[in-house]
C-alpha cells in the first residue's frame, strides 16, 4: 500500500463534498500538471491511503482521510470545451489526462499546514518543499503514520 496527499480547493471539491457524494466518491478531475499525472498513472492502486488536503484558501491543510478508489481513466473534463480543464489537444483515441476516483473515509479536525511545519518527522514531506506547487504528492509510510497516529 502507498500513501498520497491529494490537494483540493474547497469551493471545488471538499471533504464535506466527498464525505456526501453518492457512494461517498468522486473522480479527481482537473489534474493538468504530468508529474501528478504520472503519480495516478504509474504508482496509485485501489485502496491507497489519501489524506485530503484543501489548498487555495484561507487556512490550508489536510482536512480528512480517503482512498484510492478506481483504477486511472481519462479525465472527461479535458473534453468538455464548457469546463475549464479542457484540452482542446487531447482526443478520445489519445487521452493527455487521467484520474481515479477518491472514496470518503473521514474527516478530521483541520491540520493546518503550518502544524505539519513544526514537526521534525515530518521536514521531508514534498508539501513542505519550498515552491511546491503539485496537487498530488507521494507520502512516506512513516509521516501517514505520524500524521494519522499522532496529529490526528
Amino acid at each position: 500500500m502507498r500513501y498520497w496527499l491529494m490537494k483540493s480547493e474547497p469551493d471545488e471539491a471538499s471533504i464535506d463534498d466527498l464525505a456526501n457524494a453518492p457512494e461517498r466518491t468522486l473522480p479527481w478531475t482537473g489534474v493538468r500538471n504530468y508529474q501528478a499525472r504520472n503519480f495516478m498513472r504509474d504508482a496509485m492502486q485501489v485502496g491507497d491511503g489519501v489524506l485530503f488536503y484543501h489548498s487555495s484558501c484561507p487556512e490550508p491543510g489536510i482536512s480528512g482521510l480517503a482512498r484510492v478508489a478506481s483504477g486511472v481513466y481519462p479525465d472527461p473534463t479535458q473534453f468538455d470545451p464548457a469546463s475549464p480543464y479542457y484540452d482542446p489537444k487531447s482526443t478520445r483515441e489519445t487521452p493527455r489526462w487521467l484520474l481515479v476516483d477518491v472514496a470518503f473515509e473521514k474527516k478530521t479536525a483541520l491540520i493546518p499546514l503550518a502544524a505539519l511545519r513544526e514537526h521534525e518527522a515530518l521536514a521531508g514531506m514534498r508539501v513542505l518543499a519550498r515552491g511546491n506547487r503539485l496537487s498530488i504528492t507521494p507520502v512516506t509510510g512513516d509521516e501517514w503514520r505520524f500524521i494519522t497516529e499522532r496529529l490526528m
